[in-house]
């Protein structure tokens, strides 16, 4: 049991913490194992509600998102247009906040169908903004807030627009709102270790697609 990590409550278990963010993981690549070709936001997000009661999450802190071509432009609390179809050649991504054994989790993903160059340079791209911003944050004594302004600066150098709606947060044993409400791009302090979740969210900048990418900052 972990009393002295800064924002949690005495309930709070790093192995249990860890643990759920295996889970949340492995239920995104499952689910996108199951994706076909045709379905619908909301057939995906069925699949992921399916994929989490066989792994006995109790349940949720923020709901499953899926977010098919057009939609993969839209920020977390934005509504997606109806009727989208996973296509041929498409691009797609999964955000799932789960709660395992009273511990939160929040991973984030994209995934390509088909060969379409311009959606897999995307998908590479959103993760190597956040490698590098996570290597900063490593070696560099940054402020959350700064951190999204160097994500803005490496979006555009790879040529995409960063969505800066989509700007991190707190997580931990639920609910993390106990002890920060705010966003990673408002905190200007160093992230600690473990607590933290990066979120990228970029955007072609004459295209209507974009790709995500999000996990803690460990």
């Amino acid at each position: 049991m972990m009393k002295s990590v800064e924002g949690v409550s005495d309930k709070f278990n790093l192995e249990t913490y860890l643990k759920a963010k295996k889970v949340a993981q492995k239920v995104v690549l499952l689910a996108a194992s199951q994706f076909d070709v045709g379905m619908t936001e909301e057939d995906g997000v069925r699949i992921i509600e399916e994929l989490c009661v066989n792994f006995g999450i109790e349940k949720l802190w923020h709901p499953h998102r899926f977010r098919i071509g057009k939609n993969t432009t839209k920020s977390f609390r934005e509504k997606s247009e109806p009727n989208i179809k996973l296509l041929d050649n498409d691009i797609y991504f999964i955000d799932i906040g789960p709660v395992v054994d009273g511990h939160e989790a929040d991973y984030g993903q994209t995934f390509t169908v088909g060969q379409n160059l311009e959606f897999a340079h995307c998908q590479k791209s959103v993760k190597e903004i956040f490698n590098e911003l996570k290597t900063l944050w490593k070696e560099q004594e940054i402020t959350g807030s700064d951190l999204y302004e160097r994500g803005e600066a490496l979006a555009h150098e790879k040529g995409y627009i960063l969505n800066t709606k989509m700007a991190g947060h707190r997580l931990g044993d639920f609910p993390h709102a106990l002890f920060y409400k705010g966003s990673l791009s408002n905190f200007e302090k160093k992230p600690i270790d473990k607590l933290w979740i990066l979120e990228i969210l970029i955007r072609h900048p004459k295209k209507n697609f974009g790709a995500f990418f999000e996990d803690i900052l460990l």
